[in-house]
């Protein structure tokens, strides 16, 4: 496994060994040892797998409290996936990074506990599959806009398409209002 980590240190992009042939392949996609060997030494407890359709915004979304760290992968499809530093003491507080993330390359990234999270979809579907470091939380979770001016994803949209989302994302709030890590 090769752990790069983004312009934001704490977010790490993971390419899996794959070993294929004409069968198949098999990969790994967590192994306790390695991981921590990289920096990340989780205790996951929950893992979730989620579909969405093309055009589909989620996010940001982040709990306040029971913060979650997410090792996040798409097992079908495309997407663009996007970490926001929510930790006001850290040195890329507000900043943002976003990967592609594809059955095809077969890449996982780490979002620490910390970021709001977010996705867009690239292709006709997308299947992800997330293991967190905490439970979800309804009470504790909290969403800023997908496309707030202060944080200024650059999302892979067309011009002009309107994202599907759920209303809660449509009415996240704006970053500057945003509950936050110390």
């Amino acid at each position: 496994m090769d752990f790069t980590p983004t312009h934001i240190p704490d977010v790490i992009v993971i390419d899996p060994l794959v070993h294929e042939d004409g069968r198949g392949f098999l990969m790994e996609t967590w192994q306790a040892d390695r991981f921590r060997a990289a920096g990340i030494d989780a205790n996951f407890v929950q893992d979730v797998h989620s579909r969405s359709t093309s055009g589909t915004v989620r996010g940001l979304h982040y709990q306040i409290s029971q913060a979650q760290g997410k090792l996040i992968r798409v097992i079908r499809g495309e997407a663009f996936d996007v970490a926001v530093d929510l930790r006001k003491s850290s040195a890329t507080f507000g900043r943002w990074v976003g990967e592609i993330l594809s059955e095809e390359n077969r890449k996982l990234i780490w979002v620490p506990p910390g970021f709001a999270h977010g996705f867009m979809v690239l292709s006709d579907v997308a299947d992800f599959e997330y293991r967190m470091t905490d439970y979800h939380a309804p009470e504790y979770a909290r969403s800023i806009r997908w496309d707030d001016p202060d944080i200024a994803i650059a999302w892979p949209s067309e011009p002009g398409r309107v994202p599907l989302m759920s209303e809660a994302d449509s009415n996240g709030v704006a970053f500057k209002n945003a509950e936050v890590y110390a």
